[in-house]
């Protein structure tokens, strides 16, 4: 008789980490009998530069461009690309996706927060958080020639509601 895979002994049989069968196995969370109700999922993140790199984006004289407008449309195309980069994500109909910016030059860096919304049995925080962090990638990529030195930060979820688990804030 063939040996039986047996959980992995720090994985409870009934662990909160649904995408993991009874044995830990990795699979998609099977979402055919959930509601399909609207959602919303708000992420936030930062890229913290030197100052010149933030004047060089508000004036808009970086070399490539419109960096927050490529930005932008970046993030929206990461949202809607979300189940292609994260192996276990389900492919969503996005009903909405913004993705806006602000400047803190007084830090400096871009804060960027980008809300994605759709009518389903799923939620839309991966792609609420990929919009988010491809935006200040694409930020990072039009900015490198001027300031390799960039950082992304504190890239998370801020507010999700709808679904099951109801309303999220983040402290």
């Amino acid at each position: 008789m063939p040996d039986t895979p047996t959980p992995p002994t720090d994985q409870p049989a009934h662990s909160p980490l649904t995408h993991f069968d009874a044995q830990g196995q990795a699979h998609m969370v099977d979402i055919a009998a959930k509601a399909a109700t609207h959602r919303v999922a708000i992420a936030e993140g930062r890229i913290t530069m030197q100052p010149a790199t933030l004047a060089l984006i508000r004036e808009g004289h970086a070399r490539k461009g419109d960096v927050l407008g490529i930005a932008r449309i970046a993030g929206i195309q990461g949202a809607k690309r979300t189940s292609d980069l994260i192996p276990l994500c389900h492919p969503i109909a996005l009903t909405r996706v913004t993705v806006d910016f602000e400047l803190e030059p007084d830090t400096p860096a871009v804060r960027c927060l980008a809300r994605a919304e759709c009518t389903g049995p799923t939620g839309v925080e991966m792609e609420a958080l990929t919009a988010c962090s491809v935006a200040l990638l694409t930020i990072y990529d039009m900015c490198k020639a001027a300031d390799r030195g960039m950082t992304l930060q504190h890239v998370r979820l801020l507010e999700k509601h709808g679904g099951k688990s109801g309303h999220f804030v983040a402290e």
